[in-house]
């Protein structure tokens, strides 16, 4: 289980697990919980990569990031983590 700060976004927080290339259980502290089931429930048994690719740079309102590209930053480094 992994535990990811993002910035610059509403949420505080997200956790989520990488099990043999496969993103699970994803959950977020803050932001737009509606929105932010969606997404958590979307990726849940995604393949990582697929994961970041369609997540990252998407931008919510005038901010450069958004909670998906923030979700695919703490994939990333997931990803990272598990390397060592």
């Amino acid at each position: 289980m992994y535990s990811f700060t993002p910035i610059g976004v509403c949420a505080q927080k997200i956790i989520f697990s990488i099990s043999d290339g496969v993103v699970k259980d994803v959950a977020f502290s803050g932001g737009c919980s509606g929105n932010l089931q969606g997404i958590s429930r979307l990726v849940d048994g995604m393949q990582v990569e697929e994961a970041i690719v369609k997540l990252r740079g998407i931008t919510c309102g005038g901010k450069i990031t958004s909670c998906p590209d923030q979700l695919a930053k703490a994939l990333e480094t997931g990803i990272k983590k598990q390397a060592g």
